[in-house]
C-alpha cells in the first residue's frame, strides 16, 4: 500500500481509461472515507452524484447547452461525457451556519473531491476532474436536480487505469515560491 506522500505525488489525471468502475458499493466506502476531511462545525457541506450508462449523456447534454453548442458541435461535447465509464457529480449542499462562511463550505465539498481522487489512484483507478464555467449554469443545475443553493463543483471521470506502464511522479514544483515565513 502506497502512503498519501506516495500518493499525492503519484496522482495524475487520467484521460483514457477502461470501461470498468467501481461498484456503487465501492462508491459508498470511498465516499464515506473521503467525507472524513477536516469540516468545521460537521456540516457535511457537499453530496455526490453517481452517473453511469446512458445517464451520461444528460451530463454532456446539459454542458453542450450551457455553452451553447448545436448540431455537429453538441453532439461531439456530449461524446465526451462518455469518455469513462462513472461520472461522479460534485455537489456543494451549503448549510444555514453563522460559524462556517459560504467559502469554506465550498473548500470543505473540494476536499472531499480532491481526496476522492486519491482513494480512486489508490485502488487503480484512473480519474480526470472536470469543471469549467458550465458547472453553475441553469441547464447543469436542472439537468442534476440541484436544490436551491447547491452550485456543481464539477465531474471526476472514473474508470480503470489501462495496463501501460510508465514514470508516475509527477514534476516537482519550486516549493520556495509557495512557502514563505511570517
Amino acid at each position: 500500500m502506497s502512503s498519501v506522500f506516495d500518493a499525492l505525488h503519484e496522482r495524475r489525471s487520467s484521460s483514457k481509461v477502461t470501461d470498468e468502475a467501481p461498484s456503487h458499493e465501492e462508491i459508498l466506502e470511498l465516499v464515506e472515507a473521503a467525507g472524513q476531511v477536516a469540516d468545521h462545525s460537521g456540516l457535511a457541506p457537499w453530496r455526490v452524484i453517481e452517473i453511469r450508462g446512458d445517464s451520461r449523456g444528460i451530463v454532456g447534454e446539459s454542458l453542450a447547452a450551457a455553452s451553447g453548442l448545436h448540431g455537429h458541435d453538441a453532439e461531439k461535447s456530449i461524446r465526451k461525457s462518455f469518455r469513462a465509464p462513472l461520472l461522479l457529480a460534485v455537489v456543494v449542499s451549503p448549510r444555514p451556519s453563522v460559524k462556517v462562511p459560504y467559502w469554506e463550505q465550498e473548500a470543505v465539498a473540494s476536499g472531499v473531491a480532491h481526496a476522492l481522487t486519491l482513494l480512486l489512484h489508490e485502488r487503480g483507478y484512473g480519474a480526470m476532474w472536470r469543471t469549467g464555467i458550465q458547472t453553475r449554469s441553469d441547464a447543469v443545475r436542472m439537468a442534476h436536480r440541484l436544490e436551491p443553493g447547491e452550485q456543481m463543483l464539477g465531474w471526476i471521470y472514473t474508470g480503470r487505469h489501462p495496463d501501460r506502464p510508465r514514470d508516475r511522479r509527477r514534476s516537482r514544483i519550486d516549493v520556495r515560491r509557495h512557502v514563505s515565513t511570517l
